[in-house]
């Protein structure tokens, strides 16, 4: 914790010599305000998910943000978000940062900062069981008549239009997902992380993934923040590699299956 506040008040020291725009960091309005608002969206299991029963977040994310708001000594507020939205909301200063198992994208990183990563995922496709035989690779899903389900703003609406130029892309907008457009019978493939496929597969045992479709897309996690603010994203990378090497989020991975 003494590391922690040394941390951030070096960083904020730095920022008296910096330009305007690191002098009126979110780092020092977020010690200021006493919170820290983190956006998520909740419908990422299990980075962030949100309980139906109790209204409560869930999830990787979710416990890397309490120990965040600990660290830094300040209360923590989840604001919802969508996949389709974080970006803008980041922008327009809806929250402070982004955790819900966002990746890095080259088109989120012209208009936001990112952290450096935290950990690395995959994309899998994921079929009904009662389909398997005709879906075995990625090759077969790119067929005139195979609809691919994706969620509308997502790197796999991104990852599908790519490796599927002859099926039809069918985009779902949340709280709607992917997956239960398969179940439905409404799309015949879709495409997730393979931290989400083990999950989802965990609970409906009627999905499985490719039997010969291999891991795609291998790709890092960071944080979102806005674009330019040094000193608060410096901050957070110095959070990131201390927890890194303290080994809080190989803990994490661990505890959520990644």
């Amino acid at each position: 914790m003494k590391l922690l506040g040394y941390l951030a008040g070096f960083a904020m020291a730095l920022g008296i010599a910096a330009p305007v725009a690191a002098q009126q960091s979110r780092l020092q309005a977020i010690i200021d305000a006493g919170v820290i608002k983190v956006g998520t969206t909740g419908d990422f299991n299990p980075m962030s998910v949100r309980n139906i029963a109790s209204g409560e977040f869930e999830g990787f994310e979710i416990d890397a943000a309490k120990k965040l708001a600990a660290d830094l000594g300040v209360e923590l507020e989840f604001v919802v978000t969508d996949w389709r939205s974080m970006v803008a909301g980041v922008v327009a200063g809806n929250y402070d940062i982004v955790m819900s198992g966002t990746s890095i994208s080259e088109g989120r990183a012209r208009v936001v900062g990112y952290t450096i990563p935290y950990t690395y995922v995959g994309t899998v496709p994921l079929v009904l069981k009662s389909n398997a035989d005709r879906f075995r690779t990625w090759e077969d899903a790119n067929q005139s008549g195979v609809r691919v389900a994706v969620i509308l703003g997502t790197v796999f609406e991104q990852q599908a239009r790519a490796a599927f130029p002859e099926a039809t892309i069918i985009t779902v907008e949340a709280p709607a997902t992917a997956w239960q457009e398969v179940l439905a019978g409404r799309a015949d493939v879709t495409i997730t992380s393979n931290v989400d496929a083990a999950s989802i597969m965990q609970r409906f045992d009627a999905l499985t993934v490719f039997e010969d479709g291999e891991i795609r897309a291998r790709r890092p996690l960071a944080y979102i923040t806005r674009q330019g603010d040094f000193t608060f994203i410096n901050f957070l990378n110095s959070w990131l590699e201390l927890n890194l090497a303290a080994g809080f989020f190989a803990d994490l991975e661990e505890k959520w299956g990644l």
